[in-house]
């Protein structure tokens, strides 16, 4: 584990707008994403060509990407990007991270930068709109929140009059804090970052009675101060938040790749296939779980993929139950509870259109 103080120095357009064990660049010549013959080309083609997924992440959240001092990385956006190089490449190692803040994770996918973007990564209007860009399945619904010294005596919204918040800079987490307070009337000042690491270790030094951004994070970054004990979330949420990969706009057959390896996760576990019995549910005789693995049909196929991609992806990576439980919950330092994160029969939002 590191340091608090090098997690905050390791991480680094607007809101609308590798490291060890990255696989190495092919010798052949691949579309440049900008190129004439590339804009009637799909990413699909690209990364087959390719050989790897290029994958924007944070590199500096645990439980949804972080990389160690090994170069290893890990949680719930890096497995999203193990599942589609599975299902893709069939191999889940085939993977380049680059690590983007805030301020580059848009231009970085819109200029063809990266594959995808898997990056604890809010769905809303503006960036679905203007962005150019498509969101797919959400894999984890959050919501805003503060963080505060126990000792500090704020316990309320209210309680911020006069005091400083410290938020990150052009992220919707900026805006969402404008508004709330705005709403309750509360005259306070922020300190803004434009990247997250110097944003904590700013509320680290007390240069800010609070520190805002998603509550999952929060929980993560806590894990990083020098007394996570001393520091308690208040009980507040301040808005929606849900996270999932997004795509550039107007491929819809990378798109629907992304999109239904997404899915397939959660189908998976509704279906009780699990990375240890995935094998055994080769023969089963439900037809539902036989064209899911591609034991009957050609779902793979219609997307330019083999029938048995999510074999491929469930080997690889477990389905999303058990990504979640290994990175968030029981099995994890966080042991978060499902909450709006469980499967749809279980009351939470997780849901599949079939895969027939």
């Amino acid at each position: 584990m590191r340091t608090w103080q090098s997690l905050f120095v390791s991480t680094t357009l607007l809101t609308l707008m590798a490291g060890c064990g990255n696989p190495p660049a092919p010798t052949n010549t691949t579309l440049s994403p900008n190129s004439t013959s590339a804009a009637n080309t799909s990413r699909l083609d690209m990364v087959k060509e390719r050989g790897y997924l290029i994958c924007g992440v944070d590199g500096g959240v645990l439980g949804f990407s972080f990389v160690d001092d090994a170069g290893e990385y890990s949680g719930l956006d890096v497995d999203v990007c193990k599942a589609i190089a599975a299902a893709v490449l069939g191999d889940p190692n085939q993977v380049e991270y680059r690590n983007l803040d805030s301020a580059e994770r848009f231009p970085a996918l819109v200029a063809g930068e990266i594959d995808v973007l898997s990056r604890n990564t809010t769905w809303t209007i503006s960036r679905d709109t203007e962005l150019g860009v498509e969101f797919a399945p959400t894999t984890f619904y959050d919501g805003q929140g503060i963080m505060v010294r126990a000792d500090s005596g704020i316990t309320s919204l209210q309680d911020f009059q006069g005091k400083s918040i410290c938020v990150e800079a052009a992220t919707t987490t900026e805006l969402n804090l404008m508004d709330t307070m705005r709403k309750v009337g509360v005259s306070f000042e922020t300190v803004t970052f434009e990247q997250a690491d110097p944003a904590y270790a700013a509320y680290a030094e007390n240069r800010c009675q609070g520190i805002t951004s998603d509550k999952s994070q929060l929980i993560a970054r806590r894990d990083t101060l020098p007394n996570p004990n001393e520091h308690i979330l208040l009980d507040v949420t301040l808005s929606k938040e849900p996270l999932g990969p997004a795509t550039l706009n107007n491929d819809s057959a990378w798109f629907d790749v992304v999109k239904w390896v997404t899915f397939g996760l959660i189908e998976a576990e509704e279906l009780g296939i699990t990375q240890s019995n995935v094998t055994e549910k080769l023969q089963a005789t439900d037809p539902n779980t036989r064209r899911f693995l591609g034991v009957e049909g050609n779902l793979g196929e219609g997307m330019g993929l083999s029938n048995d991609f999510m074999v491929n992806v469930i080997q690889a990576v477990g389905n999303y139950g058990e990504i979640y439980e290994e990175n968030l919950g029981a099995q994890s330092r966080f042991n978060l509870p499902r909450g709006q994160n469980a499967l749809w029969q279980d009351g939470g939002l997780m849901y599949s259109p079939p895969f027939r």
